[in-house]
């Protein structure tokens, strides 16, 4: 079984938000993080459920290291935009390679 790094955040109303790290990406000489909430029904066996395939929300946060430790902070609403052009293009590339390798 694959290991999950998994946080803990604190909302603003004291409710604890657990947020599964999908990937780290960099952009514009910064760190960001890739996360999607855990679910309570996220679970670690193989049966089909529907909710698998319902949609889920992904977020981003820019990570700031100081020494061994990582701060997960909010991204400024106006880069926003420009992140998700650049992780859509990233994705798409790594498709792309992907695809490139099917085909040999």
């Amino acid at each position: 079984m694959e290991d999950r790094d998994i946080l803990v955040f604190t909302d603003e109303d004291g409710n604890e938000i657990q947020m599964e790290i999908l990937d780290y990406f960099e952009y514009d000489g910064e760190e960001y993080a890739l996360m999607i909430e855990v679910k309570e029904h996220d679970h670690d066996h193989d049966h089909d459920h529907e909710h698998e395939n319902a949609e889920t929300d992904v977020y981003i946060m820019k990570v700031i290291t100081d020494g061994d430790t990582e701060e997960f902070v909010p991204v400024e609403d106006e880069k926003m935009d420009e992140l998700i052009e650049a992780i859509e293009e990233l994705y798409d590339a790594e498709d792309d390679e992907y695809d490139e390798l099917d085909e040999e």
